[in-house]
């Protein structure tokens, strides 16, 4: 596995930075990170675990800072144009020559990847903390793509009763992993945060 790269690629014409932990083979994977208003960027605790889960089970991962983020460039858009740097660091991966491609994103991350509109079959998709009481979900009628939701048991922004509601609207196949006793930034939990999306790619393996 090379080590951690900064790397650099665009969206039209808005340039976004990213870390590239890239591994030979085909799968890899694109996570995104919690509100920039809030704080949220790519060096995220959640996004870090994340970013380690795909990485220990051998995807290369490309995490990055969404447009207006650090150094990456042009103006938040309150998750519209943030959809278009979705599109963009997949096909960065693309470019890279990965075939397998997945999408994991925490908080406005998991709904800036839930409202993405894909000209090809999307990706699959793991979602921590989608948060259902903070931003409005309503234009996502489906997700068959959804494979993962993580939760925390005592998250006030993604309270578990209104994930079990729409994750059967949304999927019925998906599965939903509670951890007890969690808020929505996971501070205490991040390393079973970890352990249940690695073991989620191991039972996904043929």
């Amino acid at each position: 596995m090379e080590p951690t790269q900064r790397v650099k690629f665009k969206c039209f014409d808005i340039e976004l930075e990213g870390l590239l932990d890239e591994q030979d083979g085909d799968k890899a994977v694109v996570v995104t990170h919690p509100h920039p208003l809030y704080g949220g960027d790519m060096h995220n605790l959640v996004v870090d675990s994340l970013a380690r889960a795909y990485v220990q089970s051998g995807y290369t991962c490309l995490r990055f800072n969404f447009r207006g983020v650090g150094k990456s460039k042009g103006l938040h858009d309150d998750g519209n144009g943030e959809r278009d740097d979705i599109l963009a660091a997949v096909a960065y991966l693309r470019d890279l020559g990965k075939t397998d491609i997945h999408l994991a994103g925490y908080s406005f991350g998991a709904w800036v990847a839930a409202r993405t509109q894909w000209r090809i079959d999307p990706p699959p998709l793991v979602m921590v903390a989608p948060p259902l009481d903070m931003l409005s979900f309503d234009d996502v009628e489906s997700l068959p793509n959804l494979e993962l939701v993580v939760v925390g048991t005592k998250d006030e922004f993604a309270p578990a009763y209104l994930i079990h509601d729409k994750v059967r609207k949304w999927n019925r196949k998906a599965n939903i992993i509670e951890i007890k006793g969690e808020d929505h930034f996971f501070f205490a939990m991040a390393p079973q945060l970890e352990s249940s999306v690695m073991r989620y790619l191991r039972q996904r393996e043929p």
